[in-house]
């Protein structure tokens, strides 16, 4: 799998909630973390995307994304609701091995 389209399809999976395609783009040992939890196994982290998160009205936009040799994507952006205000900024480190996405690291501003 081509790191850099794992990591655009992440972001388009769970903006269109395809969360049956995002389940496919993450390895099983999936796991996220971020300020306020981490979110380990790639079920966990969908159930979560698809029911517990406080905004499915969103988009994320990226304005730089860059990969590294080592299997390191690494995406700057803002996350925005549906009518185009605001909520925050972010820099997301992605690890794409063999299985898809491994883990994310997420920070946000």
């Amino acid at each position: 799998m081509d790191r850099r389209d794992a990591v655009l399809g992440y972001y388009d999976a769970i903006d269109a909630g395809d969360y049956d395609r995002l389940a496919a783009l993450l390895a099983p040992g999936f796991v996220q973390r971020r300020p306020d939890r981490t979110l380990d196994g790639r079920e966990r982290f969908v159930r979560f995307m698809r029911e517990e998160r406080p905004r499915t009205d969103t988009e994320h936009v990226l304005e730089q994304l860059c990969v590294s040799t080592d299997g390191t994507v690494f995406v700057e952006g803002r996350l925005l609701t549906v009518d185009g205000d605001d909520l925050f900024g972010f820099v997301d480190v992605h690890r794409v091995g063999e299985e898809g996405v491994e883990s994310l690291t997420t920070y946000t501003a």
